[in-house]
């Protein structure tokens, strides 16, 4: 996910409160990331709205100009905040729309953490499906036809899920998986969560999962939504993935490392 740095961090900041007071109408998401894909393909264009030496009169004014008619109010309203503030360098200009886009799905879909459940399922199911990701990274394919694919594939999934799993065919993140990764922790962290891949011999029980979630809330100062995946390989034990951080307490784990001792 889009570190925001300077500036931009502060103008992403602020557009996301904007988005958050005036909330996710039908349709948004879709607009803010079609206005990231125009600003992407217009380096003029981001150059234009970042220069600091223009005056935000002007901005306002191309914006309603290029933009005026052909999206919906709650889209033009945060068009006119992008051209408003103040950013550190112009590509941060496409993906902060890009980032609103995202941002907006979340809230448009209600229950965050299911939306942060369906994102982990169809990104497991990519990942373990060879054929599914060769489909989505064929550069002779069109995007339309990889969103078909998706749509097909993913048909029970909420319409959230789907328009985001869409736009990681053609977002900024590079890969398929990256992206719903990424969406994945911003599904939680726009809600005020972080976001855990918990690796386990067995299915956790309800209580095992809340439980771990209580534990994890302490260590990081936040509530932890946990995410979990089945590998029977570790024998037992506990392996968790909250960002850079790894905590790896599988009985696998330690054998191995006794292994090495006993070897060494």
């Amino acid at each position: 996910m889009v570190d925001f740095r300077g500036a931009s961090a502060g103008a992403v900041a602020a557009l996301t409160d904007q988005l958050k007071a005036n909330g996710a109408s039908e349709g948004l998401a879709g607009e803010l990331y079609s206005v990231a894909g125009l600003l992407r393909n217009d380096p003029a264009l981001r150059r234009f709205l970042a220069d600091a030496t223009v005056a935000g009169e002007a901005k306002t004014g191309l914006v309603a100009q290029v933009f005026g008619g052909k999206v919906s109010p709650a889209t033009a309203d945060l068009l006119k905040g992008i051209a408003e503030q103040r950013w550190t360098g112009a590509g941060d200009v496409a993906k902060a729309a890009e980032r609103l886009s995202e941002i907006a799905s979340v809230l448009g879909a209600g229950d965050h953490r299911a939306l942060c459940d369906e994102l982990f399922v169809i990104g497991r199911t990519v990942n373990g499906d060879a054929e599914l990701r060769n489909a989505l990274s064929e550069p002779n394919r069109s995007t339309a036809d990889k969103a078909g694919l998706l749509s097909t594939v993913f048909a029970s999934a909420s319409p959230a899920a789907q328009e985001l799993a869409k736009q990681s065919l053609s977002g900024s993140y590079g890969t398929v998986s990256k992206a719903l990764e990424a969406y994945r922790r911003l599904a939680a962290e726009v809600n005020g969560e972080g976001i855990a891949t918990v690796t386990v011999a067995a299915q956790l029980t309800t209580e095992h999962a809340a439980r771990l979630e209580t534990a994890l809330a302490a260590i990081y100062k936040r509530p932890i939504h946990i995410n979990t995946v089945v590998d029977s390989a570790l024998l037992g034990g506990v392996k968790v993935e909250i960002g850079d951080d790894v905590i790896d307490g599988t009985i696998a784990t330690r054998l191995e490392n006794a292994g090495r001792l006993l070897a060494g």
